[in-house]
């Protein structure tokens, strides 16, 4: 739903990030021995001029002489630096970093663990069976209202072309700016789920909003983000959200297409080539219940219309 185009990774990205680590850190090294080597350089050269050639003998500093308030200037500097180095970085380095991570991850578990307690003591999981049950009998109508307000509606949200087009190298082949403000209106503070290819394809984290990500690679890590490896689990991370947001690709669609109870989708009024594509819509199982066309303007090559369906009731 919402690509940029972005060079597909040659390596793990685990390993990459590995490297990337231990690049940094053979850098910060070689500019230590750097620093110490100048430092040396630099005291033995302040010494030879004043006591060897004489210059500045009368220069003090809080009566001290001033090569000698000079390299210890300079010895502060270079300690500050080797703390950074090896210090800092073994006791607050990638690990550090790491572990700290894990804890804000299980804290936000706790908070949305707390407020699915919350929810099931408003709507306890029995009263909500007898609703279902009643609604079966046809007792009420009003039953229905409650309950789907009680519960989270799963929505799909995509564009895609006449011919159910995606895009073609995890990359989209339109750029319509209204959609992408409509998109990010709909999403903003809610879950949003997705492939791995999808999420690799954003420059960077979406703003306000959760990130899960369904990847068959169990070593698979990303910064900021949740990481799953089936859509029930996703599902379940996204348990306390009244509305998360299933964002694509084709694969995550197909498996997502059971799952979801509303489909946000703009239809593209043209046919694409392409490599990915959203799956047929049966209209025995989606009832369409809004739709909104946009004309081609100077901002938007292709006219294009917002559908809305919702799954009936069976």
């Amino acid at each position: 739903m919402f690509s940029r185009k972005k060079e597909k990774p040659q390596i793990d990205p685990l390993q990459r990030e590995l490297y990337e680590h231990a690049r940094k850190r053979i850098i910060q090294k070689k500019r230590l021995f750097q620093h110490f080597i100048v430092f040396i350089v630099g005291a033995l050269f302040f010494m030879l001029l004043n006591l060897v050639l004489g210059y500045g003998k009368e220069i003090t500093f809080f009566g001290i002489d001033w090569f000698v308030a000079a390299i210890l200037c300079w010895s502060f500097l270079f300690i500050l630096h080797f703390c950074n180095v090896w210090l800092f970085s073994k006791f607050m380095g990638k690990e550090w970093v790491n572990r700290q991570m894990e804890r804000l991850i299980a804290k936000q578990k706790a908070e949305i663990a707390l407020i699915q307690k919350d929810v099931d003591l408003m709507f306890p999981k029995e009263e909500l069976l007898k609703r279902k049950d009643g609604f079966i009998k046809g007792k009420t109508s009003e039953i229905v209202g409650e309950l789907k307000e009680s519960t989270s509606t799963i929505t799909m949200i995509a564009a895609a072309g006449e011919n159910n087009a995606l895009g073609k190298d995890n990359d989209l082949v339109w750029h319509l700016p209204d959609d992408f403000r409509r998109f990010k209106k709909l999403t903003t503070g809610h879950h949003i789920i997705m492939g791995r290819k999808t999420f690799e394809s954003f420059p960077k984290l979406l703003p306000n909003r959760v990130h899960i990500i369904i990847t068959r690679n169990k070593g698979y890590q990303a910064e900021g983000a949740i990481v799953v490896h089936s859509i029930k689990e996703a599902l379940e991370m996204a348990k306390g959200d009244m509305q998360p947001f299933i964002i694509g690709g084709g694969e995550i669609y197909t498996i997502g297409m059971e799952y979801a109870d509303c489909i946000e989708l703009t239809r593209v009024h043209e046919a694409f080539d392409a490599d990915a594509f959203f799956p047929d819509i049966d209209t025995k199982i989606w009832k369409l219940e809004k739709e909104e066309f946009h004309d081609v303007d100077e901002k938007h090559k292709y006219p294009f219309t917002y559908l809305t369906y919702k799954r009936k009731n069976t």
